[in-house]
């Protein structure tokens, strides 16, 4: 397998993260970008992080038993809530965008201003017209290295990071595969399921069991820690599957992203597809 070696302009200021959802395992990276965050800085990173969460939906009750939300912030706007208490707790000037990222919409500031067109995109969402929303921006949006994608089902899923396709990064042989280029189908909205969320808090927890985000959320951010701190890695995803406790890493290697592509996914030990809607 090969090594890739991080952008360096990423290790000579400040980076710009965006999240883009922040239900259960987006909350659980939220949660931790913080760690991150104090990590770059003790290493002499000149910056640290500078983080925007994007999410455009309410906190429900069934939001109550897996995600980490209180019956009294309900009805509240998710990025918001989770935002704020960041900030609050530790003294941060982070930024969140109560909205989508709908197909075809670009959004370039956020509300100070700032530069929203971000370093490192971070996909936390649940269906197939979010994951192409996401593609299509990070494809216009020249600032932008790397795209985090995570995506599970009830106790299995994968985190891939990938270099999207734009200004910045051209084809080359040893570029990063993203998530959709490895795997077409988690990007197509016509697979969605569009069937109506149940409101129950058990059937929540039948589609997604109570640890699979966390579990993820904290592989992701590991391996975005060990590339700043080394400025390298050998590999930029894995696969989980907490029914059998089995765990696999996507390595570096051309031939093996030809194969997975020629052969829909079915090299890796878990299936890769995006989440089944959950309750909002």
């Amino acid at each position: 397998m090969e090594t890739h070696r991080i952008h360096p302009e990423l290790l000579e200021r400040q980076v710009r993260v965006l999240v883009v959802g922040c239900g259960g395992t987006g909350s659980a990276v939220v949660a931790g970008l913080p760690y991150l965050h104090q990590s770059l800085v003790a290493w002499g990173h000149p910056g640290g992080l500078h983080v925007t969460v994007l999410d455009g939906d309410v906190i429900s009750p069934v939001n109550c038993v897996r995600q980490p939300f209180a019956r009294s912030e309900i009805g509240h706007n998710k990025a918001l809530v989770l935002v704020n208490r960041l900030n609050l707790f530790w003294g941060l000037r982070w930024e969140a965008l109560p909205a989508h990222l709908k197909p075809g919409t670009y959004i370039s500031r956020n509300y100070s201003g700032d530069d929203l067109r971000a370093h490192i995109v971070i996909g936390c969402v649940d269906t197939r017209a979010a994951r192409a929303a996401i593609r299509d921006a990070v494809g216009n949006w020249s600032a932008t290295s790397y795209l985090m994608d995570l995506g599970n089902n009830a106790d299995s899923g994968q985190f891939i990071l990938g270099e999207p396709l734009n200004e910045r990064n051209r084809r080359s042989r040893l570029r990063l595969r993203t998530a959709a280029e490895l795997f077409p189908e988690i990007c197509d909205p016509a697979l969605d399921d569009a069937t109506e969320p149940s409101c129950s808090a058990v059937a929540a927890l039948e589609r997604q069991g109570p640890f699979i985000n966390s579990t993820l959320a904290q592989h992701a951010l590991a391996l975005l820690a060990r590339l700043f701190r080394y400025g390298e890695i050998t590999y930029h995803g894995g696969f989980i599957n907490l029914t059998c406790g089995a765990t696999s890493v996507l390595g570096i290697d051309p031939a093996c992203w030809k194969r997975m592509r020629s052969q829909g996914g079915q090299t890796s030990p878990v299936r890769v597809r995006p989440t089944k809607r959950l309750p909002h």
